[in-house]
């Protein structure tokens, strides 16, 4: 972990240099650094994986790391399809945060845990599907940011620092609305797959668990915000806000629920 946190830390600083000093040299370096960290990434999840026999995802160190690498993987596929290289500022700056809030935290969970809560098919497809989802909402948030700040430098005719760094408006609200479509595809999957979990080691489908009714307000949201902008055509500034307004729901559902209210999920975050 420390290696792909350096390698991420790294990037960082070649990505905010970008920001500032617009040339392109440094924000490839910035990505070649950030994809060498992913891959050291990958294999320190794979092997947790085969040393515990199931997805390293017992504890809050875990849980934390493994969001990192869900943010990495989707911003890598992100900027090879759509080449928003600046993106990278918002996105790896966060991916370097989470990695280091998850190696200040104990690496082992001082509970047992019966290995039948995690060795299930349904947990690995639940907690993979909801993380990438979750990673998809987190970068529909940072284009919300950026989308909000090119009109604001638009609205101003000040066509200064960002106008000359960020992309068209209309890249920034279409690559978002892509963003939510995968976010919101794979929260509906991860959240089907996670009520069969529940019933396989609860006994319920639903239980009114927080986490359970927090991720329905936020499934809620996206959908509001999705129907939105197919049958009302709300596009631009409203669904950048909506975007950044459904991903602090989401940082609540994943952490605030389980650090404050009590549930089942509150196994995964045990420190």
């Amino acid at each position: 972990m420390v290696v792909s946190i350096a390698l991420y830390g790294i990037s960082t600083v070649f990505y905010l240099s970008y920001l500032f000093l617009n040339k392109d040299k440094l924000q490839k370096f910035g990505y070649y650094l950030l994809l060498a960290g992913f891959l050291c990434h990958s294999t320190t999840i794979g092997y947790g994986f085969i040393k515990a026999g199931h997805l390293p995802v017992e504890n809050l160190h875990q849980t934390l790391s493994f969001a990192g690498w869900a943010l990495a993987g989707m911003f890598l596929v992100l900027r090879y399809r759509y080449h928003i290289k600046v993106l990278g500022i918002y996105a790896v700056p966060l991916i370097t945060l989470t990695m280091i809030m998850a190696y200040q935290l104990p690496a082992e969970n001082a509970a047992a845990k019966t290995a039948t809560l995690f060795k299930s098919i349904w947990l690995i497809s639940h907690v993979s599907i909801i993380f990438v989802g979750e990673a998809a909402f987190a970068l529909a948030c940072g284009l919300g940011v950026l989308y909000i700040l090119q009109e604001n430098a638009i609205k101003r005719k000040h066509l200064g620092f960002f106008y000359k760094r960020l992309p068209a408006l209309e890249l920034l609200d279409n690559t978002g609305y892509v963003c939510i479509m995968i976010g919101f595809t794979l929260l509906t999957l991860g959240l089907i797959t996670g009520f069969v979990y529940a019933k396989t080691v609860w006994g319920n489908f639903w239980s009114w668990d927080p986490k359970e009714v927090w991720s329905g307000i936020a499934w809620l949201l996206y959908a509001a915000l999705l129907h939105g902008r197919l049958a009302l055509g709300w596009r631009g500034r409203k669904a950048a806000i909506m975007s950044i307004i459904g991903f602090a729901v989401l940082l609540f559902t994943f952490l605030g629920v389980n650090l404050f209210l009590k549930g089942h999920h509150g196994e995964f975050t045990l420190m």
